[in-house]
């Protein structure tokens, strides 16, 4: 008798026969509409080759090959398996899903993982992916005063800002994980969202419910902590070097005085986002303001100071500039936590997690996303009217960035409030990233000024 599996078309198990659970270890019940297939195959074997596979069923209609398996327990055997593409009620009707008939093979089974399999295999621990919503802000500000003058800010201090950014946020995705597995959230949440095959650019990416890099074998829960820790040492270093840059560049220490503080607020959002005692993202809407000010205006203004030829006065013109211009990027990001808050909620009111979803409800709380749109648009109008920018900015923030936010937010909006209690969301949440990439890039090139 063989193994059948069957699951939806994002991996979670529907149904299974009793070779299945003997084959695999499992008791049915903490299967079933509870864990994805991947909990089967090695770490690496999901990354490399198992979209691969499904891309061939559903081409040809079946995908036979041998692999390696891994029980409850640990241990690894070899299998045959036959991927077969479901359909409800008949080929001509919507895809549903997968079948996986295994049976237990004795012979070796080596699958080779490649050196691109192992640089993704960190991209997955890290989610080094998602860290474009801390640097395009600071590219956004480099690109401020590329296009309001010559020698303003120093691209040495701009690299090492980049570095920077990059290494804290790695240590708060790391950390983020670490104590949602350590606190349980991971393990109670089975409706998390994979992009899987949905998104070409984010094929595979975890979108909601955390990285799932441990429970996929990929890092241990130890290894997730010294990696974040790594990642922490790295920042600091890099951060000395920053600060140190930026008194040779100003002659005075409060550019870097300014920079620091920001920096340690950044830290500890990062860190206490999930970690007890204060673990922000339970806090009733705290976690929200600290993703906005985080990825919004405390960054822009902290890569102000970090990257300026000239000390920045407080409460300047230029102050107030710095954190204005971190407004739309910071809300933008703020959507891409919100709306992957949606297929986590019920997981997440389960064990406390008390964002704004859970306080709202999903209905409700698609006013929040909207809400947010709608500020982010009435921001640019804000900085073209108070001529943050000069007059070539304004017109293209007004004609061109204002008019592709409106379009976008409404084709966003819709989908939400559409499908808001719904797994057909998920192509809503890779836009909201999308659109996130889109506007910052647009941004960008409209605030360096080309001409």
């Amino acid at each position: 008798m063989k193994s059948v599996i069957i699951c939806d078309m994002e991996g979670l198990i529907t149904n299974l026969n009793d070779r299945a659970a003997d084959m695999f270890g499992y008791n049915p019940k903490d299967l079933v509409g509870i864990k994805r297939v991947s909990i089967f195959s090695p770490g690496e074997i999901v990354l490399q080759n198992v979209l691969g596979w499904l891309k061939d069923a559903n081409e040809t209609g079946e995908h036979v090959t041998k692999t390696n398996f891994v029980r409850k327990d640990g241990s690894i055997f070899n299998a045959k398996i036959k991927i077969t593409p479901n359909f409800a009620d008949g080929k001509d009707n919507p895809q549903t899903g997968y079948c996986g008939i295994t049976e237990e093979i004795n012979e070796d089974v080596n699958i080779e993982i490649s050196l691109a399999t192992k640089i993704i295999k960190g991209v997955a621990i890290t989610r080094v992916g998602f860290a474009s919503a801390s640097l395009f802000p600071v590219f956004a500000i480099g690109c401020y005063y590329a296009g309001i003058g010559d020698s303003l800010f120093s691209p040495i201090s701009l690299a090492l800002t980049t570095f920077g950014i990059l290494f804290i946020h790695l240590f708060s995705n790391l950390y983020n994980d670490y104590f949602d597995v350590t606190h349980g959230t991971d393990e109670a949440n089975t409706e998390y969202f994979n992009a899987g095959m949905n998104s070409s650019m984010l094929k595979g990416a975890q979108l909601s419910g955390g990285s799932r890099a441990v429970e996929l074998g990929l890092i241990t829960l130890k290894g997730t902590k010294t990696l974040a820790n790594i990642m922490f040492m790295f920042g600091l270093l890099t951060a000395a070097g920053i600060l140190y840059i930026s008194y040779l560049n100003t002659g005075s220490t409060s550019n870097s005085y300014h920079s620091a503080i920001i920096a340690l607020i950044g830290v500890l959002i990062g860190y206490f986002y999930t970690a007890k005692p204060i673990k922000l993202s339970s806090r009733y809407g705290l976690g929200e303001i600290a993703i906005f000010l985080s990825f919004g205006p405390l960054l822009t203004l902290g890569s102000g100071f970090a990257i300026s030829m000239e000390t920045i006065q407080l409460f300047s013109n230029e102050f107030y500039n710095l954190m204005i211009l971190g407004v739309p990027i910071g809300l933008l990001t703020t959507n891409i936590l919100f709306i992957n808050q949606f297929p986590d909620y019920t997981s997440d009111k389960k064990v406390g997690k008390n964002h704004l979803v859970v306080l709202f409800g999903k209905k409700a709380s698609r006013w929040i996303y909207a809400i947010n749109l709608a500020l982010a648009t009435g921001s640019l109008y804000y900085m073209a009217v108070e001529n943050i920018v000069n007059e070539t900015q304004d017109s293209l923030f007004l004609y061109v960035l204002i008019p592709i936010t409106i379009i976008y937010s409404f084709y966003l909006i819709s989908g939400l409030f559409k499908y808001y209690n719904n797994r057909k969301l998920i192509k809503y949440n890779i836009h909201t990233i999308y659109f996130h990439m889109l506007f910052s890039f647009i941004y960008m090139i409209i605030l360096a000024n080309f001409q």
